[in-house]
């Protein structure tokens, strides 16, 4: 089994190994198109999967990543749509719920590092409905990396 989870994997374009032979990348998307500027996209988990629900053991992985989408508004069309992806009315549950199952799947001690961009939702905000405190991250900018230990 791969140590690595990333549970909402986008594009991965963070990522400097994009098919990094320790990572199980996962998405509940599958697109591949050209942005307005050109630029190709491609959105193509390894499984495709809903990550409230993950079809895994408990105590699976030594790592989680959790990039959910950060938005709550952006045209149906829109770059910023088809790149990141677009939140349900209902946010709160929905990332808990997320949140949740990353470290449901998580073994003891290990490490999800969570991604979140604060253009239209505070950090604080989506931190407050995970009910956990976090261990360490970022204090400035608009997209901001926090780890959580299990």
């Amino acid at each position: 089994m791969k140590k690595i989870l990333d549970a909402c994997c986008g594009s991965r374009m963070f990522w400097f190994d994009r098919e990094n032979s320790d990572v199980i990348f996962a998405d509940n998307r599958e697109l591949e198109t050209t942005l307005s500027d050109g630029r190709a996209l491609l959105i193509k988990p390894d499984i495709k999967m809903d990550f409230r629900e993950m079809p895994f053991p408990d105590n699976t992985f030594k790592i989680v990543v959790f990039d959910p989408p950060h938005l709550k508004q952006a045209g149906s069309e829109s770059w910023l749509a088809k790149k990141y992806g677009v939140l349900p009315k209902d946010w709160k549950p929905y990332l808990k719920a997320g949140f949740n199952e990353c470290m449901r799947v998580l073994e003891p001690d290990g490490i999800l590092v969570f991604k979140w961009n604060e253009e239209q939702i505070k950090l604080n905000d989506v931190l407050k409905e995970f009910g956990r405190k976090p261990l360490l991250g970022d204090q400035r900018g608009k997209t901001r990396w926090i780890l959580f230990m299990k």
